[in-house]
């Protein structure tokens, strides 16, 4: 009877102890995870502000191709600054996911997310280099087609650098918490934790 007891009482202690160190990793790679995020809104936001006041001076102090530059920066980063904000907001202010599987999904499907858009970065790029070749074949104020497809194809790229360097540095984060729960093993009896040697 007594060694069931002391049998019992160091199991608990054991998986008490692997439940501790899994809620510690997820509590610190958590916390990386917010960092990186906010630091890339950050990052989005700077490059939104600084669009936004060079493209209201530069519409109101230039003409042409270049005033038109300047007013679809100004336009477009107005929407930038919003989706840095956002993403800001709800970086600082979501809930820490329950363990290390549910702290994965969440990377995982914000890494797509990142991956969808650069999609859409390689598109605009394409959409303000069609606006350049439109503006060839029309008489019908090719300085502004020029201006907004130049400003189009600056976006996109800074946008397509952007994600891919954020997707980057967000899945070496996920990669540790992979290999986390690689050594995590379960069965019907029994919740082990395998300790890289």
């Amino acid at each position: 009877m007594k060694k069931h007891i002391i049998t019992l009482l160091l199991t608990f202690t054991l998986m008490s102890f692997d439940a501790l160190a899994q809620r510690i990793s997820v509590t610190e790679s958590h916390q990386k995870d917010v960092k990186i995020r906010k630091t890339g809104m950050a990052i989005l936001g700077t490059w939104a502000v600084g669009n936004m006041i060079t493209g209201a001076i530069g519409r109101s102090q230039t003409t042409g191709q270049t005033a038109y530059f300047h007013e679809m920066n100004l336009i477009w980063n107005v929407v930038n600054l919003g989706i840095a904000g956002a993403g800001y907001y709800f970086t600082a202010t979501g809930e820490m996911p329950e363990n290390a599987s549910a702290l994965l999904d969440d990377q995982v499907s914000f890494q797509k997310t990142l991956l969808f858009n650069a999609g859409l970065d390689l598109a605009y790029i394409a959409g303000g280099f069609y606006l350049m070749e439109r503006a060839k074949n029309t008489t019908r104020r090719p300085e502004r087609l020029k201006g907004y497809g130049k400003s189009v194809i600056l976006q996109g790229s800074f946008l397509f650098v952007f994600d891919i360097i954020l997707h980057t540095v967000h899945s070496k984060q996920s990669t540790q918490i992979s290999d986390f729960l690689s050594h995590v093993h379960l069965s019907p009896n029994q919740v082990g934790f395998t300790l890289g040697l």
